[in-house]
């Protein structure tokens, strides 16, 4: 199984492109930090991030969602995010990481779980209001930095994917993966 993933910070347009691949047929891998956020805020919490479960209820997710079995016939993911976002996400808040997150991004890098090279998405110069995240452009910009680093350290590649149309950035992911078909 090829599993690739797709990463950038809040307001990269991320979420579009998934549907857009997600319609070209891929088995996409939706992110666990926007629902495990949604859940807490049902729960009455205002602010998510603050809670000292926050980052294992996301790296838990993930590790669930990465367990459940493709679709048959399925040679593809693109999973919306990895353990190694989530790391970006600790260090940004300022968090400790925790050892089940520590533990789940050695064992992925360890095991090679993930294609080396990650689609990075860049800011689209604006956010669009979600209830999922409350987040300005200048954060997304100092997040998008804890991202590019967190990947680096280890041993990803980062594959650009400009500011574009919805379909042409769908065209670059699509494209790289075909060529890297088996």
């Amino acid at each position: 199984m090829q599993r690739y993933i797709i990463t950038g910070a809040p307001g990269a347009g991320k979420t579009t492109t998934l549907a857009a691949l997600r319609g070209r047929g891929y088995a996409v891998v939706d992110e666990a930090a926007t629902e495990v956020n949604i859940r807490l805020r049902a729960l009455g919490r205002d602010e998510p991030w603050r809670d000292l479960g926050f980052i294992d209820a996301i790296t838990l997710l993930q590790r669930e969602r990465l367990e459940q079995p493709a679709p048959p016939g399925t040679a593809v993911q693109v999973f919306d995010r990895s353990p190694i976002c989530t790391l970006a996400l600790a260090r940004f808040l300022g968090l400790p990481v925790t050892p089940l997150l520590a533990g789940e991004v050695d064992r992925m890098v360890a095991e090679g779980v993930y294609q080396t090279r990650v689609f990075f998405f860049q800011l689209l110069g604006f956010i669009t209001p979600a209830a999922a995240h409350r987040v300005s452009l200048a954060q997304s910009v100092a997040f998008e930095r804890f991202h590019v680093q967190a990947y680096r350290d280890h041993g990803f590649d980062l594959i650009d994917v400009p500011v574009g149309t919805v379909e042409e950035r769908a065209e670059v992911v699509d494209r790289h993966i075909r060529s890297r078909a088996v």
